[in-house]
């Protein structure tokens, strides 16, 4: 595959850092969103500002339109730079112009994003390729509807094919866009190794009154507690057994977070979650969302912490740590997540035995075993 169009759906932080940086690069970016209103200060100023190590470059975007066809049609790769809330909607409007040889690339696929999407395809009666990065491939902020200040980029990612088959082969063609990226098992091993499902729930839910008091002195990762890492390590634990039950390499926390480029080497030698957070030079400057109708909820409980329940679950696997902070997040923002979140069925694993899912990631839903 030799990729030189990407239409990028998504227009939020990972959305115009990608747009700027591949066009700067010599490809030709197309940018979507749905709402004419987020674009218009792109298509006013005929692209998007890129900040990067202090310098300013400017990036003329070929296409900026909320019209899907004019964006994905004909481009060589799909990329979703959209939260996990918006997948099954995107699939529904992308469906009927996907071409055969045209790959999704979901920039990244959260936990169960590839198994979301290609699920959601089907359902719509299209058999497409998917796949995934572990996290965004970039540490970023916009700063405006048309700027935006990449951080870092983030390093030795993690990357899978659904069906896990093209793993290599998409490897080989993505790397032309983003060389850091490292071929992975398949994509519940990028999935489980979602570090802000990790991280963020604990964060929010345990300082719930200091965001809702307004704190606007309070640095999300520099300012961990103590008490708020041990839930942090909690967590991994439990996601790890889970790792461990489906025969993938276990890699804690600290490991993923240093290997993406996130802190220390101290930090790692440590194996400390605090101080991997609050040696996170990348994350130093990000403040704590002003409230908990965000997507380090929304997205981060819904489509991080409720498909590892529910894949935990059906291998018999007890998480009382991740059901916990999934039931305070539901009370706190009234939403049931257990219900509105990425679910089995979603994933199109309902129905699939255990002992069938490694030949259904490798061969897809079409291929696999039920």
């Amino acid at each position: 595959m030799n990729i030189r169009t990407i239409a990028i759906l998504g227009a939020g932080n990972g959305g115009l850092a990608a747009a700027a940086d591949l066009t700067l690069r010599g490809f030709e970016a197309r940018l979507y969103s749905r709402s004419q209103k987020t674009l218009a200060s792109v298509l006013e100023r005929g692209g998007i500002e890129l900040i990067e190590g202090g310098k300013k470059s400017f990036a003329k975007i070929a296409v900026a339109s909320n019209d899907i066809v004019a964006v994905a049609g004909n481009s060589d790769v799909v990329m979703i730079a959209a939260p996990a809330v918006a997948h099954s909607g995107l699939a529904a409007a992308l469906a009927p112009h996907l071409k055969p040889n045209q790959a999704v690339f979901l920039n990244p696929g959260h936990t169960g994003g590839s198994l979301h999407f290609a699920s959601a395809l089907r359902r719509a009666r299209v058999n497409a390729t998917v796949c995934e990065t572990v996290t965004l491939t970039y540490i970023c902020r916009s700063l405006s509807p048309a700027s935006v200040e990449v951080y870092r980029r983030t390093r030795s990612l993690r990357f899978a094919a659904f069906p896990g088959r093209l793993t290599a082969e998409l490897t080989r063609a993505l790397t032309a866009l983003y060389p850091q990226i490292v071929a992975a098992e398949n994509v519940l091993e990028t999935g489980l190794s979602n570090i802000n499902a990790i991280m963020h729930p604990a964060g929010m839910i345990a300082n719930a009154g200091r965001i809702e008091a307004g704190a606007h002195d309070y640095y999300f990762y520099r300012d961990i507690t103590p008490a708020v890492a041990r839930v942090i390590e909690g967590v991994d634990r439990e996601r790890l057994r889970i790792v461990e039950r489906l025969g993938l390499e276990p890699r804690p926390f600290v490991e993923l977070f240093h290997r993406a480029g996130l802190t220390s080497d101290a930090a790692r030698a440590s194996g400390s979650v605090y101080n991997a957070m609050r040696e996170s030079e990348p994350n130093r400057t990000i403040k704590a969302p002003s409230t908990l109708d965000h997507r380090y909820m929304h997205e981060d409980v819904g489509y991080g912490l409720v498909p590892m329940a529910e894949l935990a679950g059906w291998l018999g696997i007890a998480t009382p740590v991740i059901d916990s902070l999934i039931a305070l997040a539901s009370a706190m923002n009234s939403v049931d997540y257990r219900r509105d979140g990425l679910t089995l069925e979603k994933m199109g694993l309902a129905g699939v035995r255990p002992e069938s899912l490694p030949a259904l990631l490798r061969n897809g839903f079409e291929g696999g075993a039920s």
